[in-house]
């Protein structure tokens, strides 16, 4: 091997361990800030609780949801203070992200990251509000028109838990649709035109994503259905607003 080949190995190995280096601190800050939030947010779990169960309890009897296994309790908080973490912490992490693979783009795209950061943000947190005050009421309401008058419906509070963050975290992330939209067209993998034609297809394709990671009920499949092709359409105008000049 000559050495002009020595040296570009090494200087591509060089760049690796750098990139990984940077890629540890980023992910020890996103970590760290977790854990911190994780702690402080733990002595409020009993109010967040009775905050995050109000979609449910407005429709049982007694306003109480039951605890059937033993540590019910105990896991239930413990994995709504986590997830409150991961909400809080959701812009330190994408600001992550972004200070990680900014050195990697051209200072056109740049321009465009800070409102592309921005929205993401805003995107989530609207998701995640939308699961939370129209979403769950609207499934609860339905599951609870047909409980029968002989049956005590009172769901276990930890398994509830765990169906409610299903639930809000699919919308989260579905509500970020226009930002996909855009990285796609950024990357060059498609155009704007090219994504308008494909507006049947997606629209097809947004009930089968709501068919598959929603409750098996027409109305929490339509409720994530439609938002996510309206998102689509948001996310065509706005790829057409953020792409680069040399994207055709």
């Amino acid at each position: 091997m000559s050495t002009a080949d020595e040296s570009t190995e090494d200087l591509a190995e060089g760049t690796l361990m750098s990139h990984l280096t940077e890629l540890r601190r980023r992910l020890f800050i996103v970590v760290g800030a977790l854990f911190l939030v994780f702690l402080l947010v733990i002595p409020f779990s009993g109010q967040l609780l009775e905050y995050l169960a109000d979609p449910l309890t407005r429709f049982l009897d007694g306003g109480e949801i039951q605890a059937i296994k033993p540590a019910s309790p105990l896991t239930a908080q413990v994995s709504l203070a986590f997830y409150a973490a991961l909400f809080i912490t959701m812009p330190l992490t994408l600001l992550q992200l972004w200070a990680f693979v900014a050195p990697g783009l051209y200072r056109k795209e740049k321009r465009f990251a800070v409102p592309l950061i921005v929205s993401s943000i805003v995107l989530f947190f609207a998701g995640l509000s939308f699961a939370y005050y129209v979403v769950l009421p609207l499934i609860f309401g339905f599951i609870a028109s047909f409980a029968s008058p002989i049956v005590d419906w009172k769901p276990d509070i930890a398994e509830y838990i765990s169906f409610v963050m299903m639930i809000v975290l699919v919308f989260g992330l579905a509500f970020e649709t226009p930002i996909a939209t855009v990285l796609t067209v950024w990357t060059g993998l498609t155009t704007p035109e090219k994504l308008g034609k494909a507006r049947p297809y997606v629209f097809l394709g947004a009930f089968v994503v709501g068919m598959l990671l929603t409750p098996p009920d027409v109305i929490s499949q339509t409720v994530l259905a439609i938002p996510v092709y309206l998102l689509y359409e948001l996310g065509i105008i706005m790829s057409k607003l953020f792409k680069p000049k040399a994207v055709k």
